[in-house]
């Protein structure tokens, strides 16, 4: 079943994920790697795209991501 995406934005949380992350001192490859460690594969290049909201995150991404940057699921979903 395709995926209907209504907007520009694939996902809510790119922006989130890229404060977290830098205020972590992580690169995109590290948190690619890290997320691996959890059994989750997102590779750098999808973690850009994430970044940016051309890409959707699924919930086990979205899980994995908070955990690694070690924020809760509704602070990925904070907005300013």
């Amino acid at each position: 079943m395709a995926r209907i995406i209504d907007g520009e934005k694939m996902n809510l949380i790119g922006e989130n994920v890229k404060k977290y992350r830098k205020a972590k001192r992580m690169s995109q490859q590290l948190l690619s790697n890290k997320l691996e460690l959890l059994g989750v594969y997102v590779c750098r290049g999808s973690i850009s795209r994430i970044e940016d909201f051309s890409r959707t995150v699924t919930d086990i991404e979205l899980f994995a991501l908070s955990q690694v940057l070690g924020v809760s699921v509704d602070e990925l979903f904070t907005q300013k």
